[in-house]
């Protein structure tokens, strides 16, 4: 019997570079033997068709996990044009829907443009997505269909790569909520021809590069300095914010759950700091002037 292994008090963000056909907690599940940490999740699931950026929390990072998740996300699509995917990937049903003509460059560029900026888009069925305590994709392999509310998004980007053998390469950069398999077939249902994804990589979250992340192979070759160096602070991920410089008797006042006033400062969510320049978590400063703590660090 192996003797059990011990878990570290270690907190910041992995940027793991996820490979084809791994899920994203069989990535999580790699980190947390590679690292052993005491608590670990990961933010912004990436189905295993995908690969790409995913940001792996761990220790006190992972109270800041949602806020990573509000950032604009951007991906590299491949849409295979003349059929149809029923879960609207290449994991489904593939109907070949006998188009026998493809449209032209000038075609598919005027209709890109016709999915940028908000819109509605109604979520797949085979999606995590709950309905009565149940992820949409238990309804839909057993060929149920449950009635989906449209959700809206924001199309930040859509750009053209590439267009060659009915497939189209496209770059995106979207909102959080925003699923790429629906896009991919609302494209091709636009073009009269049908679309699924086939190939799918995130490339960044925010101002996050998937060029900074590393694949589990080099996480997990490397020696305990270099992991070490791995490991970004969680303010890192959270510069969308704007923040705010606490003197040393606020600093104990927002410890200790006190409501501070800082007047002529917008209404929002606000990164703290000491005087130090240490993060100390997130607050939330209300159309008053008054700010509560939002989230704090253990550690603080």
């Amino acid at each position: 019997m192996q003797p059990k292994r011990i878990k570290l008090d270690i907190s910041g963000v992995i940027l793991v570079d996820k490979p084809l056909g791994y899920s994203s907690n069989q990535a999580l599940s790699k980190i947390k033997w590679i690292f052993s940490p005491k608590k670990a999740g990961h933010t912004g699931t990436l189905d295993p068709l995908a690969t790409g950026l995913l940001p792996i929390c761990l220790g006190e990072a992972t109270k800041f996990s949602s806020f990573l998740l509000e950032s604009d996300k951007t991906y590299e699509a491949s849409i295979k044009l003349g059929f149809r995917s029923n879960t609207g990937d290449s994991e489904g049903v593939i109907v070949d829907l006998n188009v026998q003509h493809l449209p032209a460059l000038k075609e598919i560029k005027e209709t890109l443009k016709q999915f940028s900026g908000m819109q509605e888009q109604t979520p797949p069925m085979y999606s995590a997505l709950k309905f009565k305590g149940k992820p949409l994709y238990e309804y839909a392999r057993k060929g149920e269909e449950i009635e989906r509310k449209k959700r809206s998004i924001n199309i930040v980007s859509l750009d053209l790569i590439d267009y060659s053998d009915n497939v189209l390469k496209i770059t995106v950069e979207c909102s959080k909520g925003t699923y790429i398999r629906t896009l991919a077939s609302d494209i091709g249902d636009k073009l009269n021809t049908g679309g699924y994804l086939i190939a799918l990589r995130r490339t960044a979250i925010g101002s996050v590069n998937v060029e900074q992340a590393k694949t589990l192979d080099m996480i997990e070759a490397s020696d305990k300095e270099a992991r070490d160096a791995l490991i970004f602070p969680i303010d890192e991920f959270l510069n969308y914010l704007d923040d705010i410089s606490l003197v040393p008797s606020a600093e104990e006042a927002i410890k200790d759950g006190k409501t501070l006033l800082f007047k002529e400062m917008k209404e929002g969510i606000y990164r703290l700091y000491n005087k130090d320049k240490f993060f100390l978590g997130l607050g939330t400063l209300d159309r008053y002037g008054y700010l509560k703590v939002r989230r704090l660090l253990a550690l603080s």
